[in-house]
């Protein structure tokens, strides 16, 4: 415990220490000089701690100041960082400034060389069109012509012949052309095809072949008022045979009667101008049936089956009328003229319509 000074005492009288008597124990020890020693001891201490402190704040301002020196020199650092990154960064942003303007630039020389390429190939596809539209209109010309061609020496000669291997080459140019529009023109070819094959005209050769054959035997045909020979070889109306080992009274009674019976004819007629034919005029009628035959003939050529037919029921008439029906011939005959007449009815005019039909759409582009 320290003990208070005098100065203390009378400076700041305390109202403890007025109110309150020093005890009479202590009051003898205090003298001056003890109380000047404790002040100069007291004031030391506070000048000590007063030191102190100032040591203690001077260090603090030292390492203050020292920390403050660290921050500017570290924001100095990253200041001058900075300055130094955003010139970088302006460089590098001039950079790519003068990138971008020249990608700009390239990409548009890009973009109008893509477009000049895009016009040149344009251009080239039309010109690759018309030149495979020029190819396919030729190729159907062509097809067009070879067809109808055939079909005239079809109906011409009446063979189907000529036509089917003009379709079938017409096919095989267009599977190599390979052709998408051309495609139903291709199955139109193949259906004629399919269809001229199942029901194929008949062969004209064979009609004309049974025409000459009527034709040669016109002038063998027996007549009706002519004396004809039976089919059993015989003569109906000559006399009989008289043996030879035969009296003579028998030989000359078979004689007389012969010779009476060749004097009357006994017979129906059914047809009185057949009957009353002169032998001249034999002669005509088979000049005449010979040319309604060639008629036939030629319009068979012609390919008119109506005129055909009329001039084959016309010799078929001609033939029931004025010959012989009980003749071998006669019969023979009669049996062509029906297989030809068969012929004609089942023959019809040979037509196309689809290859046609489909060639036309062909050459109108559509």
């Amino acid at each position: 415990m320290s003990a208070a000074s005098p100065s203390d005492d009378l400076s700041s009288p305390s109202p403890t220490a007025a109110t309150a008597p020093v005890p009479a124990t202590l009051a003898p020890h205090q003298t001056p000089a003890a109380q000047a020693a404790g002040a100069l001891l007291l004031s030391r201490m506070a000048f000590g701690l007063v030191a102190l402190v100032a040591l203690a704040a001077l260090l603090m301002a030292i390492a203050l100041w020292q920390k403050v020196s660290g921050m500017k020199e570290q924001l100095a650092r990253q200041s001058a960082d900075a300055i130094a990154q955003s010139m970088e960064a302006r460089t590098l942003a001039r950079q790519a400034s003068d990138t971008v303007r020249d990608a700009s630039a390239r990409v548009a020389l890009i973009e109008t060389r893509v477009a000049e390429v895009a016009l040149q190939r344009s251009q080239l596809e039309e010109l690759i069109q018309s030149l495979s539209r020029s190819r396919d209109e030729n190729l159907v010309v062509d097809i067009d012509s070879a067809v109808r061609l055939a079909l005239q020496q079809a109906q011409v000669t009446g063979s189907v012949e000529p036509l089917l291997a003009a379709l079938k080459a017409g096919d095989v140019r267009i599977a190599r052309a390979a052709q998408p529009r051309l495609t139903p023109l291709q199955r139109a070819m193949q259906r004629d095809a399919d269809r001229l094959r199942s029901s194929a005209s008949t062969d004209s050769a064979e009609a004309l072949q049974k025409l000459d054959e009527l034709m040669r035997g016109v002038d063998d045909l027996p007549t009706l008022n002519a004396v004809a020979v039976r089919g059993t070889g015989t003569n109906a109306w000559q006399a009989e045979p008289i043996p030879a080992d035969a009296p003579w009274w028998q030989r000359a009674l078979l004689t007389v009667r012969g010779e009476a019976r060749s004097l009357v004819r006994v017979g129906r007629i059914q047809s009185p101008e057949a009957i009353l034919l002169a032998p001249e005029q034999s002669y005509f009628l088979r000049e005449n049936l010979k040319l309604k035959l060639l008629n036939a003939r030629l319009s068979l050529l012609s390919r008119q089956m109506e005129a055909t037919r009329s001039e084959l029921s016309q010799v078929t008439a001609s033939l029931n009328r004025y010959f012989d029906p009980a003749s071998r011939r006669t019969q023979a005959a009669a049996t062509l003229l029906q297989q030809l007449q068969a012929q004609m009815k089942t023959t019809e005019p040979v037509r196309i319509d689809d290859t046609l039909a489909a060639l036309a759409t062909a050459a109108a582009g559509r």
